[in-house]
Formats: C-alpha cells, structure tokens, sequence
C-alpha cells in the first residue's frame, strides 16, 4: 500500500491496517513531543493521546494526503498542553533568576518567527513537510532511516531536503 488513501482504509478495516499506519507514522509522531524535549513518560503520553485521537477521528478524516501534517498538528497540540501544565508546577531546580529570563520584546519576536515559519512550512508540499520535520526534530536520524520512514531513495534524501528548505527559505523571504 502506498497512498494515505489506501493506509487510512486499511486501517479502518482493522488491526492489520491500523499497524501499517502506525509502522508508516510512528518516527514522525515520536518526533514532536521530542522536539519539545518531553520527559519520556510525557512523550510517550504525546505519542498515546495522538494515535488515540487519530482512531477517534478516522472516520472523519477527509483529506488523506495531510495525514502526516494533522499528526504532527495533534502531536503538538497535545505536547503544548504538557508543557503548559508542567509549566504551572514549581521546581526550584528548574527556577532561574529573573534577569536570565528574555525580554517580552524577545519573546514577542520569537513567537512571530516560530508562526511565520510554520505557516510557510504548511504550505509545502506533504513530503517536504514530513522531511523537514523529521530533519528538525530527529537530527540522529541516518539518511537510511529517514528514506525508509519516507518511503524514498536513500539517494535522494539529501537532493530533496535542499530542495525543500530552497523553498521553505522562498516562502519566507517572499513573505517579507
């Protein structure tokens, strides 16, 4: 099976189907809650309440071909709401003075950049945006590793990652 469209059917007849999507996605899905350098166990709780609401929603989904971005949108949803409501406990081992803390200005700016570049890397291509995010979050990964999670020649991993961050950097500069 090499379509979403096929992925997602199969896996909405059953559990053999359903292990097919999670061997194709699981790398990526593990990838978020990394990237927000979760504890394990919150990580592993990310990865859990992802395919979770993907088997709640599968029915629902209609746009197959944004399957890997609704994932990585629910794995950062879901790993946001972690870091927020870690963020509310206190721990004097993790407390840092005040004047280390950035400026509101600061914080500010790298909010906008943060928006600005995930709304360009949204309008990418599935594959470039799968390959960036796998890029971006699972660094240690080989060249191997990522075509195979693609689905690609181990040749071309390098060719097309250029390729996409050419026009990643494109859609930014032209947003200017």
């Amino acid at each position: 099976m090499d379509s979403n469209t096929e992925v997602l059917l199969a896996a909405r007849a059953g559990a053999a189907g359903w292990e097919l999507l999670v061997e194709r996605y699981s790398r990526l899905v593990w990838s978020v809650p990394r990237s927000f350098r979760l504890s394990h166990a919150d990580a592993a709780d990310v990865y859990q309440c992802t395919w979770l609401c993907l088997a709640e929603h599968l029915k629902r989904i209609r746009q197959p071909e944004s399957l890997g971005t609704w994932l990585v949108s629910t794995a950062t949803r879901q790993s946001i709401a972690v870091v927020r409501a870690r963020g509310r406990e206190v721990s004097l081992d993790r407390w840092e003075p005040a004047s280390t803390l950035p400026a509101p200005e600061e914080v500010a700016v790298a909010g906008d950049r943060q928006r600005r570049l995930w709304t360009a890397l949204m309008t990418l291509n599935e594959r470039c945006q799968r390959l960036l995010c796998i890029a971006a979050h699972s660094p240690e990964l080989s060249y191997a590793q990522v075509a195979e999670a693609l689905g690609m020649k181990v040749t071309s991993v390098g060719q097309t990652r250029t390729r996409c961050l050419a026009a990643l950097r494109r859609k930014l500069e032209g947003e200017r």
